[in-house]
């Protein structure tokens, strides 16, 4: 599951804690999909107050996600399970929705997580966003 030079030192809710070979402790804050909120620039630039931040995150994902006019001002999130701002695309995700209908706090619950198809296409994209959940288990 892991690579073998990183190890889990704790797990609890959604912050996986890991240790690598060189003993760098890494927290991963886990998203209802798998994906690391810890590592999002909407995310940091939230939590550092970062408008510069913002506004390249901004165009480079009025790119990446076809959403143009995407402005600075939308890059606000604390992360998807956290408490505070979430990105508006929160409210309309459909994984989040499946999870939070199944009372479940990530899809790694899931029993159909293997074939679903509504997490899929981030599994594919983003393999770690997997591997996440099944190490919060």
């Amino acid at each position: 599951m892991l690579p073998p030079c990183m190890r889990i030192i704790r797990c609890r809710a959604f912050i996986l804690t890991l240790i690598n070979s060189n003993n760098t402790v890494m927290e991963k804050l886990i998203s209802c999909c798998g994906l690391d909120c810890a590592t999002c620039d909407a995310r940091i630039a939230t939590i550092k107050n970062d408008d510069v931040l913002r506004k390249t995150t901004a165009d480079k994902w009025a790119i990446m996600y076809n959403v143009p006019g995407m402005l600075p001002s939308m890059i606000n999130c604390t992360g998807c399970r956290e408490p505070g701002v979430k990105l508006a695309h929160a409210n309309v995700c459909e994984i989040r929705k499946c999870a939070v209908a199944k009372g479940f706090k990530t899809c790694g619950e899931c029993k159909d997580i293997e074939t679903c198809n509504l997490v899929s296409g981030i599994h594919k994209a983003v393999p770690e966003a997997k591997l996440n959940l099944m190490n919060l288990n």
